[in-house]
């Protein structure tokens, strides 16, 4: 039975989920929101090591301004109203991505809070915000020091001393990868849903858990 340490989610569909219910897409966004509190408490509860949320993508600036505004001031009001309750979990964050090109203000929540949880244990919650992979590669190698190789290279992602997703899973129907974790998915199960991230719940993850238990990993053997 395969070991089950890390699963990855690209929460798609927050925007389609307001839609469907003539509400603005915003207002999906912050059911997302809620349902990521609820898949943090579920993996807690199935022993999940570390769960990793595709939150902001550094693709995302491309949106209209009034949505990107309200996406960041909701990765603001969440810190701001969680860090007590996520800290009592003993939730350890970390925030893959380059927030330095955030601003101040939500620069100093993030830095803030990685500092407060940083010892908890129960489980490591990685947050993508700003993030591409691509530029999470070639930043990578820029800081390989002498002779590239993968281990150099691995040593400086951002989930340097993580094990890699076991289980990848994008919510609203769409079958790509979105420039998200492209080094570290090569050998992850990778599942895609129909149903969009405000729907999904904890008994959809611990299906796919109990699949991927029952799957035949190779690595590239036999």
């Amino acid at each position: 039975m395969n070991v089950l340490d890390h699963v990855a989610f690209i929460m798609d569909g927050n925007g389609r989920w307001g839609k469907k219910r003539n509400k603005s897409r915003n207002f999906g966004h912050l059911k997302g929101v809620e349902t990521v509190k609820k898949i943090v408490k579920a993996s807690i509860k199935f022993k999940i090591p570390i769960v990793t949320f595709y939150v902001f993508s550094s693709e995302n600036w491309k949106r209209p301004k009034f949505e990107i505004d309200y996406l960041l001031k909701l990765i603001k009001i969440y810190f701001l109203k969680e860090i007590n309750n996520i800290s009592r979990q003993g939730i350890k964050l970390n925030i893959f991505g380059e927030i330095e090109k955030l601003s101040p203000d939500i620069k100093k929540i993030l830095k803030t809070s990685i500092l407060r949880t940083k010892k908890n244990k129960t489980i490591t919650v990685n947050l993508a915000i700003n993030y591409g992979s691509k530029n999470e590669i070639i930043s990578s190698l820029k800081n390989v020091k002498g002779k590239i190789n993968l281990k150099k290279l691995e040593m400086n992602l951002y989930t340097k001393n993580m094990p890699y997703p076991d289980i990848l899973i994008r919510t609203g129907g769409h079958q790509r990868l979105s420039n998200f974790m492209l080094w570290q998915l090569a050998y992850t199960e990778l599942f895609f849903l129909k149903k969009l991230w405000p729907d999904f719940q904890s008994t959809d993850l611990l299906k796919i858990i109990k699949k991927f238990k029952k799957t035949k990993r190779n690595f590239g053997g036999i």
